[in-house]
């Protein structure tokens, strides 16, 4: 098979990916807006088409159809919670309109691709296939912050595919010091602006802790005063994990869903920091670019690529060769490092603001990965980046001793 028709294939297999989210939602339930920071998710239904078609379409030099929807759902926003969207359902398009637009964008590009398949180049098919990917997990966490009875489980779902028990300790591992290897080579196949170039980053000698911070160690913190995490509820005076189909008691030994901001606080708390991008490397990647350290076959054991819908327990995986456990997947983890370019950075000449929109001192690196991510985006290269008080991802951490 031609890396084209590879490509071709993984489109096809990122689109029922994310039409199986839709599927999930109540017909009813269309019009609403789970996360106030984001889009109602009508937007969502026809973004997706909207920038295959806005990216290959004019690849592919086809005409416009429907400019008004190619733009209405050409971008996502980026909001605080001081700028807040104020559209009102009736400001929206029928969904049978959205579906009708989508079918005919991807019977388009379909016949387009088939006739011409080097008529887009693969750098172009990749940004499609991890674009929809990435808004597969975006999705997944706005699904998940929509009312339970607004939304239909799988029959194959369950809260947790493996039991809770308590919060284990946690050891302080010591990494030491030598180079971190950040970044892609061109020459090494696809990646984001931001993942170029590749260099490299001395890093001291530093201790990382084995697991990432559990509900339990984040629960010391609760009850020394600290606000609890946004999943969880409070139920009869117990603490519960708002999961995406049903609460359950808080699972200790899961890790916590925390902002930036709260992971912050804890890691002061506690007298330690949160690790920076350089020390997630060289505590994950051990071994080199994209080495895991050891101790992984692929991600076969790790709780990532759509695995579940929810946290597994912080010990439900080997740790690496250094010892430390789950540094990717079951979760993305929080760093101190500011987002920002590394040297030699090019924006994408048909996506210039992907990366350099977020440039602005406002957002924090998150690497790793989480049940939701694709296996496609879990090559270490990889920069996540949110808000640091932005309280809906799946977002996790661990501490470090400098």
């Amino acid at each position: 098979m031609t890396p084209h028709a590879q490509l071709s294939q993984a489109l096809t297999q990122a689109r029922a990916q994310t039409d199986a989210l839709f599927d999930l939602v109540d017909p009813a339930a269309l019009y609403e807006r789970p996360i106030p920071e984001r889009h109602r998710i009508i937007f969502y239904l026809g973004h997706l088409e909207a920038f295959d078609w806005n990216l290959l379409g004019r690849a592919l030099d086809l005409p416009a159809f429907h400019a008004g929807f190619d733009h209405l759902f050409s971008f996502g926003i980026d909001p605080d919670s001081s700028d807040l969207p104020t559209d009102r359902p009736a400001d929206w398009p029928a969904a049978d309109e959205v579906r009708g637009y989508n079918a005919r964008v991807r019977s388009a590009l379909d016949t387009s691709l088939s006739q011409a398949p080097g008529a887009v180049s693969e750098e172009l098919m990749h940004v499609a296939v991890e674009h929809r990917l990435m808004h597969a997990e975006t999705f997944a966490y706005i699904l998940h912050h929509l009312p339970f009875e607004q939304k239909a489980a799988p029959e194959f779902s369950t809260l947790s595919v493996t039991p809770s028990g308590p919060s284990p300790q946690t050891s302080m591992v010591e990494i030491p010091g030598g180079n971190a290897t950040l970044g892609r080579k061109h020459s090494e196949g696809f990646g984001w602006d931001n993942e170029f170039d590749q260099h490299q980053v001395d890093v001291p000698a530093f201790a990382i802790a084995q697991h990432k911070v559990t509900n339990g160690d984040y629960l010391e913190f609760v009850k020394a005063g600290a606000a609890a995490p946004h999943f969880w509820t409070c139920r009869e005076g117990q603490w519960c994990y708002h999961g995406m189909f049903q609460d359950a008691p808080l699972p200790l030994d899961w890790p916590v869903y925390v902002t930036y901001e709260q992971a912050q606080a804890y890691a002061r708390w506690r007298r330690k920091s949160l690790p920076t991008e350089p020390q997630f490397h060289r505590a994950a990647y051990a071994g080199g670019s994209g080495d895991l350290g050891g101790g992984l076959d692929g991600f076969a054991i790790e709780n990532v690529d759509f695995r579940s819908w929810d946290p597994e327990p912080v010990t439900a995986s080997p740790p690496n060769r250094l010892g430390v456990s789950q540094m990717v997947g079951n979760g993305w983890e929080w760093t101190a490092t500011r987002f920002a370019p590394f040297a030699g950075f090019q924006s994408f000449s048909f996506y210039p603001g992907y990366s350099a929109n977020f440039f602005d001192g406002q957002h924090y690196v998150l690497k790793g990965g989480s049940p939701r991510t694709a296996r496609c985006m879990l090559r270490s290269s990889f920069r996540n980046w949110f808000r640091p008080a932005y309280p809906y991802i799946y977002a996790t951490f661990r501490v470090v001793e400098n």
